[in-house]
């Protein structure tokens, strides 16, 4: 066994420049700038989300402030505090960070304060540490970092300059991990480290630990999707591919399989309806060259997408991700949450199997009426026109073909179906229907025809 301790890849990779930084280059740019040129404002504010390089920023810009001004020789390390505000919160805390500002660096200019997550700080705290902050002395400079802004006083903030940091992107994250492989000699896939930073959610201390973790359960093998996906319980991309393929063609029982399939592996049906949602939106993405390089998905799985996304249309797609959105929201709140995804599944099944604009059906009755009238007679009736006067007369003469003798015996009788005159006089009735659900204000005469 090697006698070196081990270190986890994000404390042994840790930026020391901000060069090395990953996806922050708006925020680094602009601090390097201002140490080159000696326009530091004395109080910074980092914020932004988990593991995305705030406290390492902070580290590296103390260490740069006191490199310009003081010398790569020097040892500055007497010049750089960090506090913890989560475990020193009271206003004892910032009193003694206060007694200690007054004093000037021994060697340098600048004596650099960081204080970490200072949200956590108490009311007290924050009022007592005010003043100090609004006018510090000429050789302190105050960095704040938190995860929260909005849990800390707007007296604070507007003393403060602040620098937002945003998520860190899959495919820097996805870049990183595959440099940290390198280093290690682990041989991965693109895809297997797509998913990993997928599952880190744009932090990439995150996707540091989560790489650990599946290089120890690969046991120095190679890092394939199958491997991560089975490790993290992924679903895999296949599903949602065939999920959509069956909305499309209809096929609800292939769904209600596919979800009953889903449960019995063990996954949540909540993640699920969330995944399938990002699918449907990189499937929208796919049907134009312009938005396919919003995708965020690695490049081996696109062709897939523009050939599923040929297969749907706007409407359907715009549609599935408005039923599946509203699917989300009410996931919580269902009492029974696998019949609200199987209702939320069936209902797109049925726009996805026809066109958009389906044509409407025609009334039975209307339907029965016109094959009723043109078997009835063998020569064909013409009916009269609503407005009409002669009406009844018309019915009386399509009455009577019916009631008269039969032909005389030297000219062949052609074969009739003989018919009472309450059937003729229900087709005729019926077609007369049919018509004034036509033309509604013309049809004021169809009313004798109930004589």
């Amino acid at each position: 066994m090697d006698a070196t301790p081990y270190i986890v890849s994000a404390r042994k990779y840790r930026p020391k420049d901000f060069e090395a930084v990953v996806g922050q280059s708006h925020v680094t740019d602009t601090l390097e700038h201002e140490v080159s040129s000696g326009h530091l404002a004395q109080a910074l504010l980092f914020t932004g989300p988990r593991g995305v390089g705030k406290t390492t920023c902070a580290r590296i810009l103390a260490r740069r402030i006191n490199e310009v001004h003081t010398g790569p020789d020097q040892d500055y390390s007497l010049n750089i505090f960090e506090l913890d505000a989560a475990s020193n919160n009271s206003v004892d805390d910032i009193r003694q960070l206060i007694d200690q500002v007054r004093f000037a660096p021994q060697v340098g200019r600048f004596k650099v304060y960081i204080i970490d997550e200072v949200h956590m700080l108490s009311q007290a705290a924050f009022n007592a540490f005010l003043k100090t902050l609004e006018e510090p002395p000429a050789h302190a400079i105050f960095i704040l970092a938190t995860t929260e802004k909005h849990k800390v006083l707007p007296t604070i903030l507007s003393r403060c300059q602040i620098f937002d940091f945003k998520r860190i992107g899959l495919q820097d994250i996805a870049n990183h991990l595959a440099f940290v492989a390198g280093k290690e000699g682990i041989a991965t896939e693109e895809e297997a480290l797509h998913a990993i930073a997928e599952k880190a959610d744009g932090a990439l201390r995150d996707s540091l630990s989560i790489f650990d973790r599946v290089a120890a359960f690969a046991r120095g093998g190679t890092l394939t999707y199958d491997l991560v996906r089975e490790n993290l319980q992924l679903l895999d991309r296949t599903v949602y591919f065939s999920t959509v393929s069956h909305l499309l063609s209809g096929d609800t029982t292939s769904l209600l399989l596919q979800v009953d399939h889903i449960l019995e592996q063990g996954f949540d049906l909540h993640r699920f309806v969330g995944g399938l949602a990002s699918h449907v939106r990189d499937v929208l993405l796919a049907k134009h060259e312009a938005t396919i390089a919003l995708m965020d998905v690695p490049d081996s799985v696109k062709e897939q997408y523009r050939q599923q996304a040929e297969q749907a249309s706007p409407a359907f797609l715009a549609n599935a991700l408005k039923a599946l959105s509203q699917c989300d929201l009410s996931y919580r709140s269902s009492s029974n949450p696998r019949l609200l995804v199987e209702i939320a599944l069936l209902d797109l099944a049925g726009m996805g199997q026809g066109s958009d604009e389906k044509k409407k059906p025609e009334p039975q009755g209307v339907t029965q009426a016109s094959q009723s009238a043109s078997a009835s007679a063998p020569t064909p009736v013409e009916p009269e026109t609503p407005a009409a006067p002669n009406v009844p007369a018309a019915a009386e003469e399509a009455v009577a073909p019916a009631t008269s003798p039969a032909p005389s015996a030297s000219a062949p009788a052609p074969v009739v179906p003989v018919e009472s005159p309450s059937v003729v006089l229900n087709s005729m009735r019926l077609k007369f229907t049919k018509h004034r659900r036509l033309n509604p204000p013309k049809c004021s005469h169809v009313c004798l025809l109930k004589l």
